[in-house]
């Protein structure tokens, strides 16, 4: 580990906040109401639940960025719980909540996990001229230290199989406790496996997906369904849409 999960917050804003500006610059981020309020709702439910789970995390500046990219399968969220979902994976995948939440609430794991400072410690490793790249660039990279722009690098990291099996169970865990379907962990992997043409997902590049995965995450159904609340869905949390 080469950075803190604190610095990891901390260089993952810096990163976020200069991802958002190039988005917003080029007017890819989404504000249609509809859209809005569906992604709003599923992950401020899924939120509600980790925070409960993750006390520390309370304090985190919760956030998605609704990224219009038809062409792009794939959502994250980085350390400090700031997310960003694409349209593609929306609309190709024809998500219904109940997959979206499963997305999401895995993403959200990477982070209350710290798998985010693992991450950025590897690109940092790998990258040994991260911040030499940062301060040469002509752009608003040149604004970020080698910190935040290995928060950016990481993003296109492969997690670890450790990583993504420990994801999984937290995932469909919080999703199942905000309401949602556990089944639909295993209809959203059969989704993804169906989605090629020139090549796999780009959400496959950093999530690798064995073959027992579908069997290992069916195989929680049973014990995930006794978590979901009789009352219906968890309170959304009043997460940021950032448009």
């Amino acid at each position: 580990m080469l950075i803190s999960p604190e610095a990891a917050i901390v260089e993952s804003k810096k990163a976020y906040l200069s991802t958002v500006r190039e988005l917003d610059a080029n007017s890819k981020l989404v504000s249609d109401p509809a859209v809005v309020k569906r992604v709003q709702t599923v992950t401020g439910r899924l939120v509600t639940e980790a925070i409960k789970l993750y006390p520390s995390t309370k304090d985190w500046e919760w956030s998605v960025a609704i990224i219009d990219d038809p062409d792009t399968i794939n959502a994250w969220c980085m350390a400090g719980g700031r997310m960003a979902i694409y349209t593609g994976i929306i609309n190709k995948l024809k998500l219904t909540d109940d997959e979206m939440a499963q997305i999401m609430g895995h993403e959200i794991s990477h982070a209350v996990a710290n798998h985010s400072a693992e991450k950025m410690s590897r690109a940092m490793a790998i990258n040994v001229g991260v911040a030499a790249t940062a301060a040469a660039s002509d752009n608003n990279a040149l604004v970020l230290s080698g910190a935040a722009m290995a928060a950016k690098l990481a993003l296109d990291l492969p997690n670890s199989r450790t990583a993504e099996s420990e994801a999984d169970r937290i995932g469909i865990e919080i999703a199942a406790l905000a309401g949602y379907d556990p089944q639909a962990a295993v209809s959203l992997w059969q989704k993804m496996a169906e989605v090629g043409g020139n090549g796999p997902p780009q959400f496959l590049s950093t999530h690798p997906a064995p073959a027992n995965r579908q069997k290992a995450l069916s195989s929680l159904g049973p014990e995930m369904r006794e978590l979901m609340p009789a009352s219906g869905k968890a309170s959304v949390y009043p997460i940021e849409i950032v448009q």
